[in-house]
């Protein structure tokens, strides 16, 4: 049995990931409540295999800066959303597992506003995902989206990114958003690069401005 005080010691460095094999589902779930309170811990689970993982700085800044612009077009855009940043999604029909880096309801927002136990064998996955991918890991994690059936993927690898649709429980490069029919891939990564050389109120400023001058009609 796992215990509360124990998975401080046991996490490893970050940017040095853990594979465990053979892990049951109920260890893994246990595992989730018990690090709950351990700050930028993710798990991957993915049928008995169980990846344990700390990010560094720049994985970390570089999701918060795409939840921000995120948080910030919504806003602009006058569009509800529920945001779960690093919620650990997981059905144990799949036995697979994953916490997104950040994660929103953008069209099925209404359906579990205000709701605190969401159950993806029954409820919709959230709308949109950002997955920073700039840790070589050993388990592939956007299968694991494509079987828990989120539609769409924010994916940066340290220098592009990507947006992804699920088509056939696949993910396709496409050049506009699906949750944001008028934002292009491109416009985003380039407000993400100025973020590297802004102090990050500053570069809000600029993100509102720009949603203002070429999203708002």
């Amino acid at each position: 049995m796992v215990t509360a005080s124990k998975p401080a010691a046991s996490l490893p460095a970050p940017g040095h990931p853990v594979l465990l094999r053979g892990i049951a589902w109920d260890t893994f779930q246990a595992l989730v409540r018990d690090l709950e309170s351990q700050p930028g811990k993710r798990l991957t689970y993915d049928n008995g295999h169980l990846e344990i993982w700390m990010p560094l700085p720049p994985h970390e800044s570089y999701k918060r800066w795409l939840g921000r612009f995120i948080e910030i077009l919504t806003e602009e855009l006058d569009i509800e959303i529920r945001s779960l940043s690093s919620t650990t999604w997981s059905r144990e029909d799949l036995l697979k597992g994953v916490e997104a880096d950040e994660c929103y309801y953008i069209q099925n927002e209404a359906l579990i506003r205000g709701r605190m136990a969401i159950d993806l064998e029954v409820d919709p996955p959230p709308d949109l995902a950002v997955e920073v991918d700039i840790t070589s890991l050993s388990i592939p994690r956007l299968p694991i989206y494509g079987s828990l059936r989120v539609p769409e993927i924010w994916r940066f690898d340290g220098q592009q990114l990507t947006f992804l649709q699920r088509v056939n429980g696949n993910y396709e490069a496409v050049e506009r958003s699906q949750a944001f029919p008028l934002l292009q891939s491109e416009d985003v990564q380039n407000l993400l690069m100025q973020a590297l050389t802004m102090g990050e109120t500053s570069w809000a400023k600029l993100v509102r401005r720009w949603v203002q001058d070429n999203l708002l009609v």
